[in-house]
């Protein structure tokens, strides 16, 4: 209750002048881009996401990984938060989103204050970006500035989610192929692959990384001390071969609720849980890729750099702005 006692004095507070509809111009996305217009809407998502993930502190995972989603299928224009509606057919439905993404009851609690606050003035899309810094911030991951200004879609992609969203099992070669496509470079796979430092993953999405024998000759050639067995034999306990789909493991096994850079460390000792995580150092034939790992495993300042740098690149991707798009009043429908 105290939560939305305070959260009713901050949207009382809101000051009513500089309320004017947004410019038909386009532009490039800027910082304090609500300062005028609702000068309290980044403390509204903050508050709304401490609350969230002090009940759920898995949430933050969710919360981060909705974003990511949602940047990788035509852009960070808020199309993964669509229900099937009319002539629009989920990307929730899609494979890599299916019974596996969460967090959407959290935006539509931020969208619901937004509006009592600010009636149609922070996109969806722009929750999901700064939903996404402040769980990883709330988790003792650093913290960036995010640029404003996104408009959300009228459509949604269920086959751009089908294709362009990484699978659990993505080969090094598929994967930079896919950042590549949305303008982002090795070192951004690199460094975006640290966010499974928190979460956890489905036991369908790790299965074939515990039981494909040739999977498991690579990762135990490259942990030179068979840390990699032990670990194996507790990934089985939780994950037959068959049934228990939807079993969870933590992706970091040692603080699975924590942004830190163990991700990296358990990389180094074959104890990554998805296939797409480990190639990055079993596929990596010049090397370059592993030094990368390395880095971050030895210095979690340079991560978090290199992470926050990454996820404001990603928060970049195919943006929608000024009379693109519009700002929904429902997260969920476009407006009618």
């Amino acid at each position: 209750m105290m939560w939305r006692i305070f959260l009713s004095l901050v949207l009382a507070a809101v000051v009513l002048q500089g309320t004017e509809p947004l410019s038909d111009e386009d532009g490039p996305l800027v910082l304090d881009y609500y300062r005028e217009q609702c000068p309290l809407a980044e403390e509204i998502v903050s508050r709304s996401v401490a609350v969230a993930v002090a009940k759920d502190p898995r949430m933050a995972a969710s919360l981060l990984r909705l974003h990511f989603h949602d940047c990788f299928v035509m852009g960070c224009d808020a199309s993964v938060l669509l229900d099937s509606y009319g002539g629009i057919t989920s990307e929730k439905q899609a494979g890599p989103n299916h019974k596996s993404l969460r967090g959407f009851k959290v935006v539509d609690e931020i969208k619901y204050l937004l509006e009592e606050a600010c009636p149609g003035t922070v996109s969806c899309a722009d929750i999901l970006a700064l939903a996404a810094r402040d769980a990883v911030a709330l988790r003792g991951g650093p913290r960036w500035n995010v640029w404003l200004g996104r408009r959300d879609s009228l459509e949604a992609s269920f086959s751009g989610a089908n294709q362009f969203i990484p699978a659990p099992n993505s080969s090094l070669e598929t994967l930079i192929a896919n950042f590549k496509q949305q303008g982002l470079d090795i070192g951004d796979l690199v460094a975006l692959s640290g966010s499974h430092t928190m979460g956890k993953a489905q036991c369908l999405s790790f299965r074939q990384r515990v039981y494909d024998v040739q999977l498991r000759g690579e990762y135990e050639l490259h942990d030179k001390y068979k840390r990699y067995t032990t670990f194996r034999r507790i990934l089985r306990s939780i994950c037959p071969e068959s049934g228990r789909d939807h079993e969870l493991a933590p992706l970091d096994h040692q603080t699975p609720t924590r942004f830190d850079n163990l991700y990296y460390i358990n990389l180094l000792q074959g104890k990554g849980l998805l296939g797409s995580d480990n190639v990055l150092v079993t596929q990596d034939d010049e090397g370059e890729i592993v030094k990368q790992v390395w880095a971050y495993a030895s210095n979690e300042k340079l991560f978090f750099a290199s992470f926050a740098e990454s996820m404001i690149k990603m928060g970049n991707i195919n943006v929608l702005t000024g009379s693109h798009g519009e700002i929904r009043k429902n997260c969920r429908f476009v407006n009618t």
